[in-house]
């Protein structure tokens, strides 16, 4: 088990991962014909999805990367650079095309519920939340550990939930500048954790480097 100072970091940089803030200008022009239930009903369905993504990825992601013969330290370098491409278009107050290119983004407008699909996965817990809650999960070990992390997961979830069912609120103060502001210091934030995940796979990868 971690120190809580570190769990704290792993909510912040999970936090900047998925971005809710980010997500409200698309959930609301793709829940723009839903009624008010309609919206809830959506809203309820992209907190319970974003959980259980999340919490299979922490459970069962190192036994993937296993299965495939994928080291820890190759992943980190791999996830690090993921994330970081994410970081730097989030800096310029966008939607990175790791999460979705704008011809799925089009296709997404069009389906009956999106809650699940693009909203759930991949525009919040996509590839870059993914890999970092794999990556954070071999940070430590035993029961406690992973249940706390399970824990940041349904926190996150909440605070996603939260924020989904008052976007026409946060959206009317704060409009559109705020939540590019917030992105950009979000996107600030996963630069710096990007540039850990590869430094320390890079590390793990060449050994010599760590006494250099």
């Amino acid at each position: 088990m971690l120190d809580y100072a570190q769990y704290i970091k792993i909510f912040i940089g999970l936090l900047a991962i998925l971005n809710p803030l980010g997500v409200i200008p698309l959930f609301i022009s793709m829940t723009a014909d839903e009624s008010f239930k309609q919206r809830r009903k959506t809203v309820d369905m992209v907190a319970i999805g974003v959980t259980i993504i999340l919490l299979v990825s922490l459970f069962l992601g190192e036994h993937l990367l296993s299965f495939f013969g994928i080291t820890i330290d190759s992943f980190r370098v791999g996830g690090g650079i993921l994330v970081l491409l994410m970081a730097i278009a989030m800096l310029h107050a966008k939607t990175s095309l790791v999460k979705q290119t704008d011809k799925e983004a089009n296709e997404s407008i069009e389906k009956e519920s999106v809650a699940i699909v693009p909203l759930a996965m991949p525009l919040l817990a996509g590839p870059g939340a993914i890999s970092t809650v794999i990556l954070t999960a071999h940070k430590g070990h035993g029961v406690v550990h992973y249940l706390m992390i399970a824990l940041i997961i349904v926190l996150l979830a909440g605070v996603v939930w939260a924020v989904l069912r008052l976007s026409p609120w946060i959206e009317s103060h704060i409009g559109s500048t705020g939540i590019n502001v917030f992105t950009r210091i979000m996107g600030l934030i996963l630069t710096a954790i990007a540039i850990e995940f590869i430094a320390a796979g890079i590390k793990g990868m060449f050994p010599v480097l760590a006494g250099a």
